[in-house]
């Protein structure tokens, strides 16, 4: 027969055991990432403690890697900051609220869009999903959300149009 003693230590390391497993289930794992090249840059610093939390409605996430940003399970949204500064480019620049940005559409098959910022070091890549089936969001949305963040990092050079160049 056990003990009252014994059988309050059951009861109570068996309900220890049931909230550890509740919320260890409810825990997000980190989104893992890769920092980038220059993601130790000062700058990138000042632009992850403005990461807002949220982007295009979707809640942030833990990330693994340093200057890095996702938003969304799974992330619909991902930042990296301190990647490499696009030189000149015929590749489309959109400017929302006074940042700069190239796009790169090459896996838009995939609605999966990049975008890095243009005129400012180290530069800000963002990568977005756009597929409603699995949760993604709008570009536009996202990189807007983002804008008084990366905006942490000064503007030296903006996109200039083929009108801008003839003049």
């Amino acid at each position: 027969m056990i003990s009252r003693t014994a059988l309050r230590s059951l009861t109570g390391t068996s309900l220890l055991v049931v909230l550890a497993t509740t919320l260890l289930t409810g825990c997000v794992q980190a989104v893992p990432l890769e920092p980038a090249d220059n993601a130790n840059d000062p700058a990138c610093a000042d632009v992850t403690v403005r990461l807002p939390d949220t982007v295009a409605d979707k809640p942030k996430r833990e990330t693994s890697a340093q200057a890095t940003g996702a938003w969304g399970a799974p992330a619909a949204v991902i930042l990296h900051c301190g990647v490499p500064a696009p030189g000149p480019t015929t590749d489309a620049c959109i400017a929302l609220n006074g940042v700069d940005w190239i796009a790169d559409e090459s896996d838009a098959a995939n609605d999966t869009y990049r975008y890095t910022t243009y005129g400012r070091e180290p530069a800000i890549e963002v990568v977005i999903n756009a597929d409603d089936e699995t949760g993604g969001v709008s570009g536009t949305t996202a990189l807007i959300d983002l804008t008084s963040a990366v905006q942490a990092i000064p503007a030296t050079s903006a996109c200039v149009s083929p009108d801008d160049v003839l003049e």
